[in-house]
Parts: C-alpha cells; structure tokens; sequence
C-alpha cells in the first residue's frame, strides 16, 4: 500500500530498503533516495532507544530496523532530505529525537483503543475510527487545509514524552498524539500516527499528506 501512494499520488519510483544495518550507512542511503518513508510495521522500537526496560507488553522488536532507520531519520532531517513517517514510523521520529513511549495506550486513564480490530475485513480494520483535532496555524493544518479529520486507528503504542524539536500538531479526543513535525528542519519532515496509505487516492486526507510529501521530494513548496 505505500508503495502504490508512492508511485499513484507522489509519481516517484519505490525502493524499499531492507532491514540490514550493516549493508549500508545513513549517508550512504541518504545518497540514494530523494526522499524516505517510514512505514507502519508490526513489531515496535525497543525500549532500549529511549531508555526504558523490555516488557511483555512492549510486544515484539525488529532490532535491525531500529538500527537502521532511527540514524537515518536523524540524518535526513540533518541534511534536508525529505521523510514522512507512518504508524511505527511516527514513533520512530519521537525516539530518534529522544522521546519515549508508551507500551500499551489502551491501560493509560482516559484512552481508548486504538489497536487493530481483531475481526473483519481489511476494510474494517482500516475503516475511519476517530476523529483529530491539528494546531490552528500548524503544518498539518495548512497542509490538509482543515482544522479536524476523521483517520482510522492501527496502533497499540504511542508518545510518552516528546522528543527535542518534536512538534505535537494534531490530537486524538482522548489526548494521544496522532500528528508531528520536526522543528526547524530544512526540508518535509512529518509523520502521522494512522495509515494515510490505506486508500490513498480516495480519501482527501491522505492524498494532500502524499501531494505534499511528492512535492517535497521533488524540491517544490508543500505548504
């Protein structure tokens, strides 16, 4: 599904980098793609990169990954290379700028579920879920130009405490953060806690989020 919102919404060529740390350096891949999506994915960041103990709750790790995209987010935003990031990769931006999260949201006071429906199809479990709120005057909403959308829900972890230069633009109505920006980055450099990649060329929402991210990887003005 990413690959298809990249090639249908932003017209670029897909390349999907492995999870092989050790294949490549940040600069090294940075070389090679003129922008970088940080897709969702199942297994979560392990608590190691930001300083908190494994639980059972935390669920599974990809160790490679981490090792893989948290420099390269740190690097591309160093040199102004464009990168949006999805689901995991939204709370990969809060961790490789030192911020925390929580293992499991639905325990928190206060919080829904946003985890995955277990039944139905995959329509349904990609079906709007709830609503967000975005900062008046912020980056998303100048970019989807609207102050509230409806965005489906696949997640079970999110933001603890924001990373250094970490922007929280957009809110869920149980307060977690479902939208960021990286402050005073040179380039695009934005994430979303949902999947804007599900039905992309259908729903507004997503597509202005690949519009944008198109144009900022060809070098042209997203907002």
């Amino acid at each position: 599904m990413n690959i298809e919102a990249i090639s249908d919404i932003c017209d670029a060529v897909s390349v999907i980098i492995p999870s092989l740390p050790k294949n490549a350096s940040s600069d090294e891949l940075a070389g090679v793609c003129d922008g970088f999506v940080f897709t969702g994915g199942r297994p979560n960041v392990h608590p190691k990169h930001y300083g908190h103990q494994e639980t059972v709750a935390h669920g599974l790790f990809d160790l490679n990954r981490d090792d893989v995209t948290i420099p390269l987010i740190k690097h591309c935003v160093e040199i102004g290379k464009p990168v949006l990031g999805i689901c995991r990769g939204f709370q990969e931006f809060n961790v490789a700028f030192g911020g925390t999260l929580h293992p499991e949201i639905r325990d928190l006071v206060g919080r829904m579920n946003h985890r995955m429906p277990p039944l139905g199809t995959l329509e349904e479990k990609f079906a709007m879920r709830h609503s967000i709120d975005l900062i008046k005057n912020g980056i998303f909403s100048k970019v989807l130009q609207a102050s509230s959308e409806m965005v489906n829900s696949l997640h079970g972890q999110g933001i603890d405490a924001s990373g250094e230069r970490i922007v929280l633009d957009g809110f869920a109505s149980d307060g977690t953060p479902e939208a960021l920006y990286i402050e005073n980055a040179k380039a695009f450099s934005l994430a979303v806690q949902w999947h804007p990649e599900w039905n992309a060329k259908r729903d507004p929402v997503s597509t202005s989020i690949f519009e944008a991210f198109g144009n900022a990887v060809r070098g042209k003005s997203f907002i």
